[in-house]
């Protein structure tokens, strides 16, 4: 994939303050915290929830922590080794690590409600999430399909999906979506809209002046001329040409199977997927564990870990922090300053 399209690098020395929700207390969420706090860094991160729980995870570790309150009137400082700042929400009952527990559902919640409040008013200049649990929030009575859809209700923005390891990046027309239900998704509009959203926030936030989008077909030979399918034709065919007029630089449909080679990939900016499994088992392949999630057409700065709660590496001291490390690094790059 093109190089051109390197995310700007942010400000020596300007400290930005990044809200940080853990996710699933349950999960690997609060040890990639206490690992990360160990190195210190250039800007200040408050972690979003129940301090007693980073506090036992990290005692549980062998890890000492520097915790301190939030005070949202001073300026984003630098932290040093073991230290976080902390905005705390209450568990509804203590977390065992590797244990789910449907009350602490509603919880996840709260953290991601206050971290984006925080955002929009401007206490926080990004967000950074960590793995949640879909089925125990479910479990707990909330409706619930995923940080994407969240955020984008929460917020009142229109997300796009989009995964990014190195220079592939991989944003998705249809996001957490029963198979079974793509087809009737993709519509023209749906793929203008996602596309359009793509090529703005690839200028905006990735410093990218004429982006260039592969746009993938939805069925196998992307439709084999209506042989295999029709969507090609009736949806993203005609979403494409309203995007040529509209100057978007697209490039489709092509076929999944030869998108993702390099003779494509070194003439794009950027793969639009059809659907979840189209397009991210490629990018994960390419670089799980410091792939990251970021979430586009939003009024805020979100970018995600690449991974699940790992339940059963919690509390073993043997969770991957790459994936975390690397989502906060491009939080600060995308973050607002001044």
């Amino acid at each position: 994939m093109s190089t051109s399209a390197s995310t700007p690098d942010a400000p020596a020395g300007q400290a930005v303050r990044i809200a940080l929700t853990p996710g699933e207390p349950a999960g690997v969420g609060p040890d990639l915290v206490a690992r990360l706090a160990q190195s210190g860094c250039d800007d200040e991160r408050v972690v979003v929830g129940d301090p007693e729980l980073f506090l036992e995870r990290a005692r549980s570790l062998g890890i000492e922590l520097l915790p301190y309150a939030l005070d949202p009137d001073d300026p984003p400082r630098p932290q040093g080794p073991g230290e976080i700042a902390l905005r705390g929400i209450a568990l509804a009952r203590r977390a065992r690590a590797g244990e789910l527990d449907p009350a602490n559902g509603r919880y996840v919640l709260d953290t991601l409600d206050a971290a984006v409040d925080g955002c929009l008013d401007g206490t926080f200049a990004a967000l950074v999430t960590g793995p949640v649990h879909k089925g125990v929030i479910n479990d707990a009575g909330v409706a619930f399909t995923g940080h994407t859809e969240y955020l984008g209700e929460r917020s009142g923005g229109a997300p796009v999906m989009m995964l990014v390891a190195d220079t592939l990046r991989v944003a998705l027309v249809t996001t957490h979506l029963p198979l079974r239900a793509v087809p009737d998704a993709i519509t023209a509009d749906r793929v203008q809209a996602v596309a359009t959203t793509l090529d703005r926030d690839l200028r905006r936030h990735f410093g990218i002046d004429e982006p260039r989008i592969l746009v993938l077909g939805l069925n196998p030979h992307a439709g084999e001329g209506g042989h295999l399918g029709t969507e090609e034709h009736t949806a993203i065919e005609p979403a494409l040409a309203r995007l040529r007029a509209a100057g978007v630089d697209v490039t489709g449909p092509l076929p999944a199977d030869t998108a993702f080679t390099p003779r494509h990939l070194e003439q794009a900016d950027a793969v639009l997927a059809m659907y979840h499994d189209q397009g991210l088992p490629v990018l994960k392949y390419a670089g799980f564990g410091h792939a990251v999630n970021v979430t586009l057409g939003l009024p805020l700065v979100r970018t995600s870990v690449d991974h699940g709660t790992a339940l059963d590496l919690a509390g073993t001291g043997r969770a991957d922090a790459g994936s975390l490390e690397a989502a906060l690094e491009l939080a600060r790059r995308l973050a607002p300053r001044g």
